[in-house]
């Protein structure tokens, strides 16, 4: 996803996101265990560490933060390193906030989701509308869910969610131009307290919004 001079990749969004999900069945795939968790996460807070990987493989971007998702169609991707930045989504909008280039872009909510793996973790659960589903298998210890996206505009090819036990571990986005990127996240927390107040922004003052 892209605002302004610098893109933010996010499952989610996003992207997206997290710890799941009581009490499953051993045998439960990775489709299953998507399904519950939209069915039984309302909240979710975890850190991630983000690597991004060009077609040519050469120069590879990491990055790391922490997320906080509030179904349906809240989220707070925090970046804090190698530089800040903030995406915060509202219900209504989506806005990103660079404090280096003291800059915020703001968009209607449906517009910068559409389907985007934000819109398959923190939207409602009709999965199906949006994303054709398939069990992966097995790889790497995790394991892993493909969902595709119905609308050639979703701007991505595939995203993959890999899933350690009855928590999501990892997720894979293969964007449309051979860029991978790949998410890690740790210290998952699953319905925790959180304040309305992470999930609001006001630009500070002196800040440049572009956008609606």
């Amino acid at each position: 996803m892209k605002f302004g001079g610098r893109s933010l990749r996010f499952f989610p969004a996003l992207l997206c996101c997290f710890a799941m999900l009581g009490a499953l069945p051993a045998q439960a795939g990775a489709l299953d265990k998507l399904h519950r968790f939209l069915e039984t996460t309302k909240t979710l807070r975890a850190d991630f560490s983000q690597l991004v990987v060009a077609k040519n493989g050469r120069r590879p971007q990491q990055s790391s933060g922490t997320m906080m998702i509030a179904r349906p169609g809240k989220f707070r991707w925090q970046v804090d390193k190698p530089y800040s930045q903030l995406l915060v989504g509202d219900g209504e909008r989506v806005w990103m906030y660079d404090p280096d280039l003291r800059q915020a872009t703001v968009k209607k909510m449906d517009a910068a989701l559409g389907s985007t793996p934000a819109a398959l973790l923190v939207g409602g659960n009709t999965l199906e509308k949006n994303f054709d589903l398939r069990e992966l298998g097995e790889r790497e210890g995790l394991d892993w869910l493909e969902a595709k996206p119905k609308s050639p505009d979703s701007g991505f090819e595939k995203l993959h969610l890999g899933f350690d036990g009855d928590d999501l571990k990892a997720m894979e986005l293969y964007d449309n131009f051979g860029q991978t990127t790949s998410l890690v996240f740790s210290n998952l927390q699953r319905n925790p307290s959180l304040p309305a107040a992470q999930f609001r922004f006001v630009p500070p003052a002196g800040t440049d919004v572009i956008g609606e």
